[in-house]
């Protein structure tokens, strides 16, 4: 994290503080002034963008970060956290946490958003661009269309549907109305069935961590469940990195200090260990499902994830949720209970000639992947490919 902002860059917060009706954008190293003053103008946000992500990102991990603002009448109406890297001889600006980020949506004024105009997103680009002229692509991926009915400001600018759906379920009417439109009675039974065998090996627990030591123990059994599961695909652990899960034991742990907690994590214990265990978020009228893994142990046949999700589901519904959303990625577990496809949306600003001809690439290869996942042969062929990588197929509630 840079300490220390450059000069010019104070005096135009300074000058966007006390700009009265006049409409200013500034973007500004991610210091610790800076990240206080986003906690305090914060308005509506996905979870990525909220001020205890973002804080709690940047203080564990070593990121270029960038906080750029739109003020209108004095006050902050948009900020958006975002993190630089290299991505081979470019330089892209991304929100914080990456891949990590999903359904995105920027920290925004909701009373603002009615008046939102395409110019106003464009000078906050701009502010980015005067900032940081060494940046070639902004790139606002994985976008939700709207936040509790509010729109998502940022697709005031050109967008192109992400490669990559998120699925959810409709929770209006209460666990017994998804039932009905899910096959309950079926998926009754199999949870009947489901807790029998549990019974048999010393019975099931559904914990919510409320403690330090809760989360600790939760994240230790699903960073251990992550990297075996991955190491047995052949792929990159995206939680392997120490900054990474410092980041995590962090973000869950604060949480507990709030009510009610943004971010809770349930594992599903069985005979004295976890077999299951998920990270959720709350997002407005919607539980998040952020990730999600399973033990691949001697109950592997059981499905606890699945076990796990139908009581997360019920809890959401006793919980006033409108919506359980599974987040990101098509697999038959989440098919199970979806009747909701949410496509989130891709933005790529190219800031340099460099980047004109990177978010030209982006955009290809973002076609060819819903090219593929779009096409059911196709896709299940690059689904047996990769389940002979692994020598198994993908287990429920796991991604």
């Amino acid at each position: 994290m840079v300490d220390a902002a450059p000069r010019e860059n104070s005096a135009l917060l300074r000058q966007g503080a006390n700009a009265g009706d006049i409409l200013t954008a500034v973007a500004i190293p991610a210091t610790r002034e800076a990240i206080k003053a986003y906690g305090k103008s914060a308005g509506v946000s996905a979870p990525a963008q909220c001020p205890g992500w973002v804080s709690t990102w940047i203080e564990t991990n070593n990121v270029d970060a960038v906080i750029a603002t739109l003020n209108a009448k004095g006050r902050p109406v948009l900020s958006v956290a975002l993190e630089v890297s290299h991505e081979g001889p470019f330089r892209i600006a991304r929100f914080l946490s990456g891949k990590h980020a999903n359904g995105n949506f920027p920290a925004t004024d909701r009373n603002w958003l009615a008046t939102a105009s395409t110019a106003e997103i464009e000078s906050l680009i701009g502010s980015i661009r005067r900032a940081r002229p060494d940046i070639d692509v902004v790139a606002f991926d994985r976008l939700i269309t709207d936040l509790d009915g509010l729109p998502n400001p940022l697709l005031k600018l050109i967008s192109t549907p992400s490669p990559n759906v998120a699925l959810g379920v409709d929770l209006v009417g209460g666990f017994e109305a998804v039932l009905t439109r899910t096959s309950g009675k079926k998926k009754r039974k199999r949870h009947r069935s489901q807790e029998r065998k549990y019974d048999a090996v010393g019975g099931a627990r559904r914990i919510v961590a409320t403690t330090e030591a809760d989360v600790n123990a939760m994240l230790d059994a699903f960073f251990a469940m992550k990297e075996q599961r991955f190491g047995a695909m052949g792929i990159t652990d995206v939680f392997a990195d120490a900054g990474v899960r410092t980041f995590f034991r962090k973000l869950f742990v604060d949480a507990l200090q709030k009510d009610p907690s943004p971010f809770i994590l349930h594992g599903l214990d069985v005979g004295g260990k976890y077999r299951a265990v998920t990270g959720s978020s709350r997002a407005g009228n919607r539980m998040v499902c952020e990730f999600g893994a399973i033990a691949d142990d001697e109950l592997g046949y059981v499905s606890p994830g699945e076990y796990l999700f139908f009581d997360n589901i019920s809890e959401a519904c006793d919980q006033g949720f409108d919506i359980y959303d599974f987040s990101v990625g098509d697999e038959p577990y989440k098919r199970q209970w979806c009747d909701i496809e949410i496509q989130h949306a891709d933005v790529l600003v190219p800031m340099t000639a460099k980047g004109r001809l990177y978010a030209l690439g982006l955009k290809s290869t973002a076609r060819l992947k819903s090219a593929v996942k779009n096409n059911t042969t196709l896709w299940a062929v690059v689904k047996r490919l990769r389940s002979g990588v692994r020598g198994k197929a993908s287990p429920a509630g796991e991604d």
